[in-house]
């Protein structure tokens, strides 16, 4: 299981994201339209002046259950060790072991 404090901070980094969201976007609209190169920097700097972890590329998916951040499938929002534990206990409804 993660530390509650690594889990917090990705929750903080989530809402971050989701508060900054729409002004990230309207800013690259505008440096797409502006054919100034000068207009194009301006607008840059203001891209840069949120908090750095507002920014979606600082966001890391993790486990649901257990917070572990590696391994995870998006389908179900778990790690590879939780989903194969949930699977053998039949909790996920279509999922299967595979055999061969």
């Amino acid at each position: 299981m993660a530390s509650k404090s690594l889990i917090q901070r990705e929750k903080k980094r989530q809402k971050l994201e989701q508060k900054y969201h729409l002004i990230r976007r309207s800013l690259k609209k505008e440096i797409s339209k502006v054919t100034s190169l000068n207009d194009k920097w301006e607008i840059h700097g203001k891209l840069q002046s949120p908090p750095r972890n507002s920014a979606p590329t600082r966001l890391h998916r993790r486990c649901f259950l257990t917070g572990r951040p590696r391994a995870n499938y998006r389908d179900f929002g778990l790690s590879g060790h939780t989903l194969r534990e949930m699977v053998h206990t039949c909790l996920l409804p279509g999922a299967t072991r595979s055999s061969w």
